[in-house]
């Protein structure tokens, strides 16, 4: 397979090379940063959506018994969800200056399923634009390279294809998701391998924090909570990374532009305007909408007209039809 080094890392409009102003430039920010003006203030939006996450979810699991399952449904998937966002906000350095508060902000794992210090670490490095989307190298990449397609049998190649329509990401994501990094987690243990046990012990915690609260004080039943809350959560969240990413050439055109209504910004924090967020990985959500309206053209010509007005407009394009190969393009060059 072709190294992703082998890409243009210039924006580019056709064939013609697009600059950005300087201070606007890719990488002017830092993905985390410990100083400077965003880092030494406390950032109340985000406090103020943690509040409201917490919030729900307190008021939703307690008073369950009266809910119907149809609106539990709803309202927990859209709870676990938006607090996957506000993790994501604490993985880039928000919303105060103390790394350990961030970290204790988000300590209540309400989807259960992954560390957040490797969610952290594997996002981190998802940052490393010029290698975005390739399976050697970009840990939350999709595609399958030349190796791994040629070894996937009839049943994974099905899988794989049915996993790359919308409707297949919402009901088999969450268990491929499960699959692929609890598998990699046990071989990581069975070869002896500690390096994660502290980000584990710390996992266990949040989680003991939130099962004791979803059982032994709401009386909400494991399986309902799996059930309406965890697995719903981590779909509606395959939602938003359904088609954050495609393989192109030119590292600008690998990400997209998903101007979604303010039900769905708000769930997913503005990460919908994903090219942004990866051009300003250190931009708070709550700026990211007026910083994409200043340069929606710039944005919207560097990326390739690679946008959805919505995602109701993802949800009709491709609940049922792939979005494409599950094979890395470059695989076939």
């Amino acid at each position: 397979m072709r190294s992703p080094d082998s890409f243009s890392t210039a924006f580019t409009v056709g064939t013609t090379a697009f600059q950005l102003p300087a201070d606007d430039r890719p990488g002017q920010h830092p993905v985390a940063p410990p100083h400077g003006a965003l880092a030494r203030r406390i950032e109340w939006p985000t406090l103020l959506v943690a509040a409201a996450i917490y919030g729900g979810f307190g008021l939703l699991t307690w008073f369950h018994a009266a809910l119907p399952w149809w609106l539990l449904l709803p309202l927990g998937a859209y709870l676990v969800a938006w607090h996957g966002s506000l993790q994501h906000e604490v993985v880039h350095g928000h919303p105060t200056p103390s790394a350990l508060a961030n970290e204790l902000l988000v300590l209540p794992s309400l989807w259960l399923w992954i560390p957040f210090r490797l969610y952290r670490a594997t996002h981190l490095a998802h940052h490393n634009d010029a290698q975005l989307t390739d399976p050697l190298a970009d840990p939350e990449s999709y595609y399958l390279d030349a190796a791994g397609w040629a070894k996937a049998g009839p049943l994974a190649r099905g899988f794989l294809r049915a996993h790359n329509t919308l409707a297949g990401r919402m009901l088999l994501g969450p268990l491929r998701c499960l699959y692929v990094f609890y598998r990699a987690e046990v071989f990581r243990a069975l070869n002896g391998d500690r390096s994660h046990l502290t980000a584990w012990a710390i996992h266990a915690l949040g989680v003991a924090v939130v099962l004791t609260w979803v059982i032994a004080v709401c009386g909400l039943p494991l399986w309902q909570f799996l059930l309406l809350f965890v697995y719903p959560g981590i779909a509606l969240t395959l939602v938003r990374s359904f088609l954050e990413h495609q393989a192109r050439p030119e590292v600008s055109e690998r990400s997209v532009i998903v101007e979604a209504g303010p039900l769905m910004s708000l769930l997913f924090l503005n990460n919908n305007l994903h090219l942004v967020h990866h051009d300003k990985p250190g931009l708070p959500w709550y700026r990211l909408p007026a910083f994409y309206r200043q340069r929606r053209a710039l944005f919207l010509a560097s990326n390739g007209g690679y946008y959805f007005k919505g995602y109701r407009e993802v949800f009709r394009r491709h609940f049922l039809r792939p979005k494409e190969l599950p094979l890395h393009p470059a695989a076939l060059v």
